[in-house]
């Protein structure tokens, strides 16, 4: 029971981050508007996904752009940091703008392993390959729509917009919570039982 209260007790700085930085700094310009890259890394039917260690639940590899950092540039690098993999662009999936809470615009790209080796990092501890037909009950729901559309393999990138209010916010609370009780297992499909 301590290694719950624990691990429950070491997200509070998370959530005061993340609280600030969804909510006050926005509105009160801290900040040049977010921008960011994320991979939809596709190899055989399998999708990869990461853990952070802030908000802890599934999502895909990526993050923010430096200052001069091209979408691509950003992307390589995280990838590269996050997973420990080289990748190339195949496509551009679309640009995702989420206003309300936490506002950012995502770049999104499919992307395929070009080397490397996989291995988890200090901002995400977690990464692991899925089969898209089973996908994790924990993976954020704000990054399911831009791995639908990279899916459909749509000829032209997309726009989309969308607000993150109370309930994305909910959502990903109960998710986190779901993850740092179970050690990050929560919402994994059931392997197949071996014979």
């Amino acid at each position: 029971m301590f290694g719950r209260f624990g691990r429950l007790a070491a997200a509070a700085p998370n959530y005061l981050n993340i609280a600030w930085n969804g909510l006050v700094s926005p509105r009160l310009g801290y900040r040049e508007p977010v921008a960011v890259s994320q991979a939809v890394i596709l190899s055989e039917q399998r999708v990869l996904l990461a853990v952070r260690r802030d908000l802890r639940g599934w999502e895909l590899p990526g993050g923010h752009l430096q200052a001069g950092e091209s979408p691509e540039d950003a992307l390589f690098r995280e990838v590269r940091e996050e997973t420990g993999h080289e990748i190339a662009i195949e496509r551009h999936v679309g640009d995702y703008v989420r206003t309300g809470f936490r506002p950012y615009t995502a770049s999104v790209f499919v992307c395929r392993i070009s080397g490397g080796q996989l291995r988890p990092s200090v901002a995400t501890p977690v990464v692991r390959w899925f089969a898209i037909t089973a996908l994790p009950e924990t993976l954020f729901p704000w990054f399911r729509e831009p791995l639908a559309d990279a899916l459909a393999a749509r000829p032209e990138p997309v726009l989309r917009c969308n607000y993150q209010g109370a309930a994305a916010v909910w959502a990903g609370f109960k998710i986190d919570l779901r993850m740092r009780l179970s050690n990050d297992r929560a919402g994994l499909p059931e392997s197949p039982k071996s014979l």
